[in-house]
């Protein structure tokens, strides 16, 4: 089990936006760009990035879903207090 997660995300208001932005990706869109064009976090500036995490450190459902994602998957969304949330793992160690 991964102590640690690498993740980027894009934060929208909406579930419907959020499944729009996922469709996106999975018909090749650039999760980075889209980042940029559509997250309502500061992170989405840097393509999404959050760096390096570990548990306890973000809201348990975000947390969850990193936490069980293989490096390189795109989930969501996931619905926390702050939004939808469209997570990518960049890492796991």
């Amino acid at each position: 089990m991964a102590q640690k997660v690498k993740a980027s995300h894009i934060l929208v208001k909406t579930e419907k936006e959020a499944k729009e932005i996922l469709e996106k990706i999975n018909s090749g869109g650039n999760f980075e760009d889209l980042a940029k064009k559509h997250s309502t976090c500061p992170s989405g500036k840097k393509g999404g990035d959050l760096g390096w995490f570990g548990k306890g450190m973000m809201v348990k459902e975000f947390e969850d879903a990193s936490f069980k994602a293989k490096d390189g998957d795109v989930v969501g969304p996931v619905k926390t207090q702050f939004g939808y949330h469209i997570i990518k793992v960049t890492g796991t160690k």
